[in-house]
């Protein structure tokens, strides 16, 4: 009897367990969770800011601009004080001689990241075409710094198509010509441009995809859609350091996240078959827990670049949710609001512990948290 009973308790409460409804495939976030995290983001970002209007010490002329983006996609308007501070240090910074948007002096270094940063600054803030002129400007020096034909530069080498930090002896990177080709979209430049006919070609050469549009041999040897730092200079990759930058050409999510976008910022189609390779590469390593295809070691390194790249392509995909290779569908908004919320400091902050590729710098953390959290807003 005492076993007949047991039994009809256990089938009664396995009956009960089997009527529950099924566990979300995404982490699940409160609606309003947004709207507090911004809010405390921007007040941190408005207490830390320098007096010349300006954030951080190092590299302070592209992390304003990351900053004043990602606080004007996020809802604080161009005329808010802080950011019209942050806007004119930009502005500050315009070289009229050169067109670029990294200052006036011997300072100005990595001059097509922080001009292409600036121009999406700028472009959040355009009222009335005020800046129109000076993104233009900007528009053409970056054109003029792409590797091509006129540098010595034809398609037969890997170089051709990219964008590096700046000048004449920096070789291009994904990551560089990434923001090159945001920057040109933002500013109205149409895919059909010749600037981004010639990136594509450095793109898909960054490419783990052996195919007419990457013969390289590392490109063979891996052949699974991801995407490396830079195909330049024979393949150089970032998921390891030392002897690992010439031999470790695996691929790894911001980098492909990032190639992923510049393809369809390119005119890609998702029917193509570098698109779909790359699309069957984040199917299987889908993760906002670390910056997947990274080893181990370094799973953390780049993790908010990470996010703030996973949401622009998400966004550019046009799709609300992903399927992932197991057929799970994610609500990947919700899945990135979520692994934010679980790190951001009490004091509204964001910051990698692992502090790498300026990481350790949180009011350059937190824009890219607020630009990633830009592309999640409830609709």
């Amino acid at each position: 009897m005492k076993h007949t009973w047991l039994l009809t308790v256990l089938g009664g409460f396995a009956i009960l367990i089997a009527t529950l409804p099924a566990r979300p495939s995404h982490a699940q976030a409160p609606a309003d969770q947004w709207g507090p995290m911004v809010e405390k983001a921007t007040a941190f970002l408005k207490k830390n800011q320098n007096e010349d209007g300006s954030w951080s010490l190092q590299n302070k002329r592209g992390v304003t601009g990351i900053v004043v983006t990602g606080l004007i996609r996020t809802g604080t308007g161009p005329d808010d004080p802080a950011v019209a501070k942050g806007v004119k240090f930009i502005e500050s910074l315009i070289n009229v001689k050169q067109g670029h948007i990294a200052g006036n002096d011997e300072k100005a270094t990595l001059i097509n990241y922080t001009t292409s940063i600036n121009v999406m600054a700028l472009m959040a803030a355009n009222k009335d075409d005020k800046y129109k002129a000076v993104v233009n400007n900007a528009v053409k020096y970056l054109k003029e710094y792409q590797w091509d034909e006129s540098r010595g530069k034809d398609e037969k080498s890997d170089f051709y198509g990219g964008a590096g930090y700046a000048g004449d002896k920096s070789r291009p990177d994904l990551s560089n010509t990434a923001f090159f080709l945001e920057a040109l979209k933002e500013a109205g430049v149409k895919n059909d441009d010749p600037a981004f006919k010639k990136a594509l070609v450095f793109v898909s050469r960054c490419q783990n995809f052996k195919s007419e549009f990457n013969t390289a041999a590392w490109a063979e040897k891996n052949n699974d859609g991801s995407f490396i730092y830079t195909g330049a200079n024979g393949g150089e990759n970032r998921r390891t350091d030392g002897e690992g930058t010439k031999t470790d050409m695996g691929g790894y999510g911001s980098m492909t996240y990032a190639g992923i976008k510049s393809m369809i910022y390119c005119g890609v189609s998702k029917d193509d078959p570098r698109m779909k390779k790359a699309l069957e590469w984040i199917s299987k390593n889908y993760t906002l827990d670390a910056n997947p295809g990274m080893p181990e070691a370094n799973s953390q390194r780049g993790l908010y670049y990470y996010y703030h790249t996973f949401a622009k392509c998400m966004d550019a995909l046009g799709e609300d949710t992903f399927t992932d290779a197991t057929g799970v569908k994610h609500d990947w908004r919700a899945d990135l609001i979520a692994a934010l919320a679980k790190r951001q400091r009490p004091d509204g902050s964001w910051v990698n512990e692992t502090d790498r590729w300026m990481e350790g710098d949180p009011n350059l953390v937190t824009g890219y948290a607020l630009m990633a959290l830009s592309y999640c807003k409830k609709k």
